[in-house]
């Protein structure tokens, strides 16, 4: 890794013996396994202006009226109502943390307050999440270093984030992370991304990996290639829609558990909306669960998005009392905890994650559509077929992580990582094809996995 910043000082390790042990923080009780378990992360972005994408320049408008102490408090209570001992992810961009005006002073400290009365996590969203795009490595590792130490001053007594939430997080500063700030968790890939908002980053795993040296979107292949930075994903989508580049054919790729593209859509009303949400998690808290020993769903709620009716806290209680009411033994952990959690049963990129869907006829999910996704430290593969017509699985995604790959040296929002053949089919390469027409190398190293698959 090329030299970043030679004057920081490592965190000391004792920093992260609370957070590798199980403890008590708040009400909850830090979960110690994650088979059999349904795990929901719930992060809260708070920023003042849009977007902010350096440290004194942003593409967009101000936000300042959209966030209150009183827009937290409801937000924060509305979770509590119906997860007491439930812990959730608060980011701030670098305005948020500096800004002294009395309404973000006084959310700051409401955030202190919930990190000593939940255990809330209180942490830094750098570049507004597309800092890469905008930003050198250097920038951003300084951006991150002199945020989180702002941080532990405000929370005061030793206090360390557990995670950084990035949206995508080049590989040199997940690094800088592990090596230099003791951070071993973040969310720094935002699955299937691409031709929507203001960075692409197709082309990872959609749970929990440690990412390559050489991409963001690769897992590590070895030692020698090895970050050891749990990479998460920054919200679950509906695999059938997010199959598709932005808004093609008049559907939100992105549509899955975000607020935005669910309760937001003003062409749905809450019923369906809430429906989508509760399909989508579906896939993983039920037949994910025993496909892959456990369920993951994470979701990102802006504090800004609140102040729409369809979006207040309201409407985030309303969704998080339908996921209680089907899912009872649902833990609600940080970004960090679920990470870390992760990380201490894996020491190593040896996860194999498989995912089944059937589209729930909701905008972009097919009704008569069914994918699977085979998603391992080799590749990720998906099939696709239409199960009404009784039609035969064809490839529409085959990531080879096994060969080469490079990150952008320029500053570019194209941080794909595309691989023989892509979901989003924006190349002519991408065309879907039966299992047998992938070249003899492809389906020999899938086979050595999946046996079975034809």
């Amino acid at each position: 890794m090329r030299k970043i910043i030679t004057s920081l000082l490592f965190v000391p390790v004792l920093l992260l013996l609370p957070v590798l042990c199980p403890v008590k923080t708040g009400f909850g009780q830090v979960p110690e396994k994650l088979q059999g378990g349904r795990f929901l992360t719930l992060n809260s972005f708070i920023r003042v202006d849009w977007i902010e994408f350096s440290r004194d320049k942003n593409t967009g408008r101000s936000e300042r009226h959209l966030h209150s102490p009183e827009a937290v408090t409801a937000f924060r209570q509305a979770v509590a109502d119906v997860f007491p001992e439930g812990r959730i992810t608060w980011a701030l961009s670098w305005l948020a943390i500096h800004d002294e005006t009395e309404n973000y002073r006084k959310i700051r400290e409401l955030l202190v307050s919930y990190h000593k009365k939940y255990g809330d996590d209180i942490t830094f969203v750098p570049g507004g999440y597309f800092a890469n795009a905008y930003n050198t490595r250097e920038q951003v590792s300084k951006d991150i270093h002199d945020a989180l130490a702002e941080i532990s001053r405000f929370v005061g007594g030793g206090y360390r984030p557990k995670s950084v939430i990035a949206g995508f997080l080049a590989a040199d500063n997940l690094q800088f992370l592990a090596e230099k700030e003791n951070i071993h968790v973040c969310q720094g890939t935002i699955w299937s991304q691409f031709s929507i908002d203001n960075q692409d980053g197709d082309g990872s795993v959609c749970y929990p990996y440690y990412p390559s040296k050489e991409h963001f979107c690769k897992p590590a292949q070895g030692k020698e290639d090895f970050i050891d930075c749990v990479n998460l994903d920054g919200w679950t989508c509906d695999f059938l829609s997010a199959r598709r580049p932005g808004f093609r054919d008049g559907f939100n790729s992105r549509m899955g558990v975000g607020p935005i593209e669910t309760f937001g859509n003003k062409t749905f009303s809450e019923e369906t909306a809430l429906k989508e949400m509760l399909h989508t998690m579906s896939v993983h808290f039920d037949r994910g669960v025993e496909l892959n020993g456990f369920g993951w769903v994470t979701n990102c709620w802006e504090l800004s998005l609140t102040a729409n009716k369809r979006m207040n806290a309201d409407a985030l209680k309303t969704w998080l009392s339908a996921v209680k009411k089907r899912w009872a033994d649902t833990q609600l952990v940080t970004a960090g905890e679920f990470g870390l959690l992760w990380r201490t049963q894996h020491k190593e990129n040896d996860f194999d994650y498989r995912f089944e869907e059937c589209g729930s006829g909701i905008g972009g999910s097919d009704k008569d559509k069914e994918i699977r996704w085979y998603m391992n430290r080799d590749f990720r593969l998906a099939l696709l077929r239409n199960f009404e017509k009784e039609e035969p699985f064809e490839v529409i995604d085959l990531t080879r992580y096994g060969v080469r790959a490079a990150e952008p040296k320029e500053l570019t929002r194209k941080w794909s990582l595309l691989g023989e053949i892509n979901q989003k089919q924006t190349r002519p390469q991408d065309k879907p094809v039966p299992f047998q027409d992938l070249s003899e190398e492809s389906r020999e190293i899938i086979r050595k996995r999946y046996p079975d698959l034809k």
